[in-house]
């Protein structure tokens, strides 16, 4: 009797060990990956590369490529062997997560020395290729991850200058004591750069964590730094300081636009006294041709017919003349306007 309950019981224990636990199932979520007596299936001896790495690093994280089973199932396995599986799905995970301690903020220094808290998120994922590092590579991926990007972070902080380097006054123009005024002014202040820049920091935060992926087995999908903030016993200085730059590009703009204006309305009064000198010239220039064309083709007599048929009519219009006296009086005639109604007068022997 005890030794078939002893044979009863071998022969459950291999049930359950042997057919019941030694199927399995992957979710669409997930991958396995197989050790028998602890050791992963690999494949060959293939290595996982990645271009992001230098020589050192290649060698250091030099990671096996393993036989990577996909969703489905049912799977068989033996009980020697061991299913190790992981969520491949993108997950986000806040900027102060850190398993060893509590904290609300990220602190980091900027260039001009001023301590700042940084918030924000990262998205990652496991990284398929690479599931070596991820299951046996190191003990937390996730926590070396943070404290890779953490440290890239501190350090870009440090060092960041605004690419872009334009200043509200262009000081090639302004010298003396009020170019030193004006680049005191316009020197830029980190943390505005920073505040400014938010794109241009996650974009070099996702280029310098792609590594992450050959050191650790996780891809960092995106960087979303949301916020940079300084001390509160600094925040009121420089909302001054944004102030009084903002007042300084305003009055800046306005006094440019005020010149720009004036030197318009110059412009304009020019052209417009060019017109006025050209439309009075050009009927003294016709009549200068004309009177030339008459003489060229004509000669000196007809010009002098011409000139006395163009007299007469300025002779009616004309309320006093003057007459030189004369053999040639006629030709010395010269035309006086006087007041209305003043009648013809004569000087000479006539």
């Amino acid at each position: 009797m005890l030794l078939a309950s002893f044979l009863l019981g071998v022969v459950v224990f291999v049930v359950v060990k042997v057919f019941i636990r030694a199927l399995y199932t992957v979710k669409p979520n997930e991958r396995a990956v197989l050790t028998s007596f602890g050791r992963a299936v690999r494949l060959g001896e293939q290595w996982v590369a990645d271009e992001n790495l230098n020589e050192d690093e290649r060698e250091r994280y030099r990671f096996p490529q393993l036989r990577v089973i996909g969703p489905g199932g049912p799977y068989f396995k033996w009980p020697w062997q061991e299913v190790h599986k992981v969520d491949v799905a993108t997950q986000s995970i806040d900027l102060t997560w850190d398993p060893t301690k509590r904290q609300t903020t990220i602190e980091a220094v900027t260039k001009d020395n001023l301590t700042t808290g940084v918030d924000g998120q990262i998205r990652f994922r496991v990284a398929e290729g690479n599931l070596y590092a991820n299951c046996f590579g190191v003990d937390s991926p996730l926590e070396h991850v943070m404290g890779y990007f953490i440290a890239v972070l501190r350090e870009r902080i440090a060092n960041f200058v605004d690419p872009k380097g334009q200043s509200l006054v262009d000081t090639g123009d302004v010298s003396g004591e009020a170019g030193a005024a004006a680049v005191d002014l316009t020197e830029g202040v980190s943390i505005n750069d920073l505040r400014k820049n938010l794109p241009l920091l996650n974009d070099y935060m996702e280029s310098q964590c792609r590594s992450t992926a050959a050191r650790y087995g996780i891809e960092l999908d995106a960087a979303l730094i949301t916020q940079i903030d300084p001390p509160h016993e600094v925040d009121r200085a420089l909302s001054a300081i944004n102030s009084t730059r903002n007042q300084v590009a305003a009055d800046i703009s306005t006094a440019r636009a005020d010149a720009e204006q004036q030197i318009t309305m110059s412009k304009r009064a020019v052209d417009i006294a060019s017109n006025n000198a050209q439309a009075e010239v050009a009927p003294l220039r016709e009549l200068a041709a004309t009177l030339m064309g008459i003489k060229r083709t004509g000669g000196a007599a007809a010009l002098s017919a011409y000139i006395r048929n163009m007299r007469i009519p300025l002779l009616k219009q004309a309320k006093r003349i003057v007459q030189v006296a004369g053999p040639s009086a006629h030709e010395g005639a010269a035309i006086v306007t006087g007041t209305a109604g003043a009648d013809h007068a004569s000087r000479g022997g006539a």
